[in-house]
């Protein structure tokens, strides 16, 4: 008995110390509302767990990919990302697409590879712990307010509030707040009233497709803090400098903002966003020109504050003592299956346009950041149609109930051929012509989830359509596989 024991705890204690000596690479994966977020993390998973096709995948291309399976994530505070039930909703019939995540998630995904390097082929197999930090973009918005302060919180999203695109919704509580004197005694309703309605607008404004400037990212997503007084604030116009008498609204509207940055904004950062190694940011670029020149503005702005929040640079040995630094970032345009194959590579010309400024840099700093249009779980085949005498490239789906192109609404059960339009060649023609446009020529729907099997007929776990997922994995894992 004691022999079994013995043995027992010695080969947990091998299992324990091949562990701690496994590297690992913190991938944070992030989007702007609705850039298929869930959907990315669900499908990059299953292709590798199931050995899915990804050529361009150098280790997978190169056939050094023994397996990769699921294992415990390293933090046991942070919930589990739900992979079982997001990859239900797609292989259930008829296929749903998950709902988005509202909150911080993890997955640890552990690879088995053959080395490239004959010394390290020698010692065996190795093995590289994938660990994916699912977090909402709200979030991320929130980090510049750790360098302002309230009266520059405050001018900020009040400009923003009166802005043309935003006053409609803002209107609510724009008015309650002409009527509301920052001097005034503090009083919890007023606070809670007034956090309400900048609520509903900050809300309204999102469900507009707006992407930007909706800081402060909890109120949108409260989970555990809703109803806390941490979420009971809102921007004041405050003129000057001097100082707020002691026990005013005003002076309440500070102190609570300063707690939501101690309590929320700065634990995010310090547990979660500065542990990152890699991060890839997901952008739904095409609703963005499909909306036109606000949509496209608000998407700019949108990049602005998001790079800002990031610190790109290589790492070095100093990364132990001074903090890692995240060194590659990919800007993703998502729902590349929404054009033809042809508009691929210019709709990835966007969104680098959009991002030049950062990736210049970035690359400064000793950090790589690339721009690439992609599909992690592809909805659509391509076509043909013959319109007028002229072949049409078109994309065969079955649109979600109740999406409309002119006067045909869909019924979400038959498949449509759909011409979605060309993006022009020069992204910046593009990007001038969508931003002076109300709206742009594209005819975009809503494509449901297509029919997956979950296994082949030998009983392997089947892999999902995907376009550039594998470029994605090149860029941000491949160096670790060596």
């Amino acid at each position: 008995m004691a022999d079994i024991s013995y043995s027992h705890l010695l080969k947990d204690a091998q299992t324990r110390l091949s562990d701690y000596l496994t590297p690992s690479v913190r991938l944070g994966v992030t989007g702007l509302s609705r850039a298929g977020k869930t959907v990315f993390i669900t499908a990059l998973v299953r292709n590798l767990v199931s050995g899915g096709r990804l050529p361009f995948f150098a280790a997978d291309a190169e056939h050094r990919i023994v397996r990769a399976y699921l294992e415990p994530q390293p933090d046991d505070s942070v919930p589990r990302f739900d992979y079982e039930a997001h990859l239900g909703d797609l292989l259930s019939s008829p296929p749903t697409w998950p709902e988005s995540t509202k909150r911080i998630s993890e997955l640890r995904v552990t690879i088995e590879y053959r080395s490239a390097f004959a010394l390290k082929r020698m010692v065996g197999l190795s093995k590289l712990h994938l660990d994916i930090v699912d977090y909402p973009g709200e979030w991320l918005i929130d980090l510049p307010m750790l360098e302002q302060d309230y009266r520059a919180f405050s001018t900020g999203a009040l400009t923003f509030a009166a802005s043309p695109s935003r006053a409609v919704f803002a209107k609510p509580f724009l008015d309650f707040l002409a009527g509301t004197d920052p001097a005034a005694a503090e009083d919890e309703q007023i606070a809670i009233t007034g956090s309400k309605l900048f609520t509903a607008y900050l809300r309204a404004t999102r469900d507009s497709g707006a992407q930007s400037t909706l800081a402060p990212g909890r109120f949108l997503l409260p989970g555990e803090l809703d109803g806390s007084p941490l979420l009971t604030f809102f921007p004041m116009p405050l003129t000057s400098d001097e100082r707020l008498p002691r026990g005013s609204l005003a002076a309440m509207m500070v102190r609570r903002f300063e707690s939501y940055k101690a309590s929320v904004v700065k634990p995010f950062f310090n547990d979660h966003f500065a542990r990152l190694d890699r991060q890839i940011v997901l952008v739904d670029v095409l609703t963005a020109l499909h909306r036109g020149a606000d949509a496209v503005a608000d998407l700019e702005r949108a990049m602005t504050d998001i790079l800002h929040a990031f610190r790109p640079g290589a790492n070095s040995w100093l990364s132990m003592f001074l903090g890692r630094r995240i060194d590659r970032v990919l800007f993703a345009a998502t729902k590349a299956d929404h054009l033809p194959a042809s508009s691929h590579d210019r709709l990835e010309a966007i969104l680098k346009e959009i991002v030049e400024d950062a990736v210049k840099r970035a690359e400064t700093e000793g950090a790589g950041v690339q721009a690439l249009a992609l599909s992690a779980l592809r909805a659509t085949r391509e076509a043909t149609a013959k319109q007028g005498g002229e072949i049409l490239p078109c994309l065969r789906g079955t649109p979600i109930k109740g999406e409309r192109i002119g006067n045909i609404t869909f019924d979400g059960v038959a498949e449509a051929a759909i011409f979605p339009g060309d993006l022009p060649i020069d992204p910046a023609a593009a990007l001038d012509a969508a931003r002076r446009a109300k709206s742009a020529s594209l005819e975009l729907v809503r494509f449901a989830p297509p029919k997956l099997a979950d296994t082949l007929s030998d009983g392997k776990l089947a892999a999902f359509p995907h376009i550039r997922l594998d470029r994605a994995l090149d860029f941000l894992i491949s160096d670790y596989l060596a």
